[in-house]
């Protein structure tokens, strides 16, 4: 039975529908939370905005996936390090004490991943930060190998209904409690009660111009849980990934291959990275992305050298996709490219938030393990560990919703102009990337917290008398660009918020 045959079927038998765990999201955190529900006898709703898997940001992962091997205190120190000492100790110990477990049951035991080896022994690769190579991978392609298998995996299982092209509206609450969520398909919309809610809905890659993030990267679940009341954390805290593909059709070039050997060149030919960083091209990722960008701005071009290395033997995958666009594997354009959110809704070690029965998982978290910057190939292994933890936390509470008022879908005047959506995000993007991106200072943060004011009360007003996907990822977006601008007036200018000085002029 599909997952719409499913869901059809509950809705039948249950109105509205009640599930013990809704889980909103289906990237590597959202699925390990819902395994490990489903695990503990909890029945549990997936929906996801995704046509899975390649909606998902976990698709995107390129690099691998960060375990200890023999040496936890080293990955402690390097995760505590790449935040510039910012990141929370015990979040630290939490992931670093969890790893090896977490990988070895659902990645190789129960979903047999096929990371690459040499021989007999698994081929650990080294990104930027690490100390030493610890990163289990797939070629440059890690997360869509396990991805697919991981949401295949939960479609077989009895005690979980998968439902994509799905996406949550709103938090169901009452006095402090969430509920459930309103839920959207094909224009239709619904109430779907829950014990607990667990958001899994990624980043806000799509709240700038360029990003390695999916489109869908609107910053739901940290929207919805902010118009809810739960507390958000870190906001300013956005990473920028310094090798993206610098042309049309942007792809993320993979930290491994510096790891490998390969070296950023300005157009000049010179290769820059040691007169910024002891670590030249293995620098943390906000020193690197900074130096590119302000050799682009010095010299007009940044390449990397892939020459150092046997580049399409090692990453065929990247080797293909350079082909694609007629790019030479030797010297390929690159620029900064926004990558990850650090900060989003406050969660603690179980990744539960400030509202009770809401859990919040993976990158729309804030844990506190990144701190003001993330260690590259560590973003997959906090939502596989933080998933789990939340899902086995989330089970044993009972749907209900005696208390609750549900909610109706509007469609009243005034009319929605053609293009609006469109047209708001364009400006919300030129915002985020003139005042709130790489580089910051004061009156840019200001001149954009002004401006996303009057954008969001703009959207509002539509809101309030309209329902549809569209609008509400608009809504949602405006409301976490608000929050990240805000937070960055206030924040501490370290690792990823860099804050630059303005002549009073």
């Amino acid at each position: 039975m599909t997952g719409t045959e499913k869901i059809e079927e509950a809705s039948e038998a249950r109105k509205p529908n009640e599930t013990d765990v809704l889980v909103v999201g289906s990237g590597i955190a959202g699925c390990s939370a819902a395994l490990a529900a489903a695990r503990a006898g909890a029945s549990v709703l997936v929906v996801t905005k995704a046509t899975r898997p390649e909606s998902a940001a976990t698709h995107w992962a390129q690099g691998g996936i960060a375990v200890t091997r023999d040496a936890p205190e080293s990955l402690r120190s390097d995760v505590m390090t790449a935040s510039a000492n910012t990141a929370n100790p015990t979040a630290i110990d939490v992931l670093v004490e969890n790893a090896g477990e977490a990988v070895a049951d659902v990645l190789i035991d129960t979903l047999g991943i096929s990371f690459d080896r040499e021989g007999d022994k698994f081929d650990y690769g080294k990104e930027a930060a690490h100390s030493e190579p610890r990163i289990l991978h797939v070629d440059a392609s890690t997360g869509q190998h396990i991805l697919g298998p991981f949401c295949s995996y939960l479609d077989s299982h009895p005690r979980v209904t998968m439902l994509e092209d799905t996406a949550a509206l709103s938090l169901l609450t009452h006095e402090g409690r969430v509920h459930g969520a309103t839920l959207e398909r094909d224009g239709k919309t619904w109430a779907t009660i829950a014990g607990t809610t667990i958001l899994a809905t990624g980043g806000i890659g799509a709240l700038y111009g360029t990003t390695t993030n999916p489109g869908s990267a609107t910053g739901d679940g940290i929207a919805m849980a902010a118009l809810a009341g739960a507390e958000t954390e870190d906001m300013a805290y956005v990473q920028f990934h310094p090798t993206a593909y610098a042309g049309d059709d942007l792809f993320l070039v993979s930290e491994a291959v510096r790891g490998e050997g390969a070296v950023l060149r300005n157009a000049d030919g010179e290769r820059f990275m040691p007169g910024y960083h002891p670590e030249a091209e293995l620098a943390p990722r906000d020193v690197v992305a900074r130096a590119v960008q302000r050799e682009r701005d010095v010299t007009g071009e940044v390449t990397l050298d892939t020459t150092p290395l046997d580049f399409s033997g090692t990453f065929p995958d990247l080797a293909e996709k350079c082909d694609e666009r007629s790019v030479p594997h030797d010297s390929i354009p690159v620029a900064p490219s926004e990558h990850f959110l650090c900060g989003g809704i406050a969660v603690d070690d179980r990744g539960r938030t400030t509202l009770d029965r809401l859990f919040a998982v993976g990158e729309c978290a804030r844990t506190g393990v990144h701190g003001a910057n993330r260690l590259a190939s560590t973003s997959l292994l906090e939502g596989l560990v933080w998933g789990l933890r939340a899902g086995e936390s989330a089970v044993g509470f009972d749907a209900d919703s005696s208390a609750l008022e549900m909610p109706t879908a509007l469609n009243s005047d005034p009319a929605l102009p053609p293009e609006f959506a469109r047209d708001k995000f364009v400006r919300l993007q030129r915002v985020m990337d003139e005042c709130v991106g790489l580089s910051r200072n004061q009156t840019d943060l200001r001149r954009a917290t002004s401006a996303l004011r009057r954008l969001k009360g703009e959207v509002d007003a539509y809101v309030r008398t309209r329902t549809s996907r569209e609008l509400y990822e608009l809504r949602n977006a405006s409301i976490v660009a608000l929050l990240v601008a805000r937070d960055a007036l206030d924040a501490e200018p370290v690792g990823c918020h860099h804050v630059e000085e303005v002549d009073a002029d």
